[in-house]
C-alpha cells in the first residue's frame, strides 16, 4: 500500500480534505442537516429519521466525529450528538476561503 503523503501538504489543506471526506456521503449530510435543524443533542432520533440501520448510522456518526464536525456526550447508555460549534466555524472558514478564492475567469478555459 502506498503512502498518502499528507504530510507534504499544509495543515489547512489536510483539514479541508478531512471536512470534504466527512461531507462526501449523503447520509452524513442528512445527519448534519438533522442536527442543525434540531439545534440540540439527539440520540436515537437519528436512526428514526433516516432510512438506515443503527450500525450504518453509527458508522456515519463516527466519520463525522473523527472529522470534528460533531461531538457526542454520553447520557446513560446512549451517546447524544450535536454540532461541534468551534470546529464547525473552522470548517466554514476554510471551505468559504477555498470557494471564494476563485473568481470568474473572463477567458475561456479548455
Amino acid at each position: 500500500m502506498g503512502s498518502t503523503k499528507t504530510e507534504e501538504f499544509t495543515i489547512k489543506d489536510n483539514k479541508i480534505a478531512k471536512y470534504a471526506k466527512a461531507l462526501a456521503h449523503p447520509a452524513r449530510v442528512a445527519i448534519l442537516q438533522l442536527l442543525i435543524k434540531k439545534q440540540a443533542c439527539i440520540c436515537g432520533d437519528i436512526v428514526d429519521e433516516l432510512p438506515l440501520s443503527q450500525s450504518t448510522v453509527s458508522q456515519h456518526l463516527k466519520e463525522l466525529k473523527e472529522a470534528g464536525l460533531i461531538k457526542g456526550d454520553i447520557d446513560g447508555v446512549k451517546i447524544c450528538y450535536c454540532i461541534d460549534e468551534k470546529e464547525w466555524e473552522t470548517a466554514k472558514s476554510y471551505l468559504d476561503a477555498l470557494f471564494t478564492s476563485y473568481t470568474t475567469n473572463k477567458t475561456k478555459c479548455c
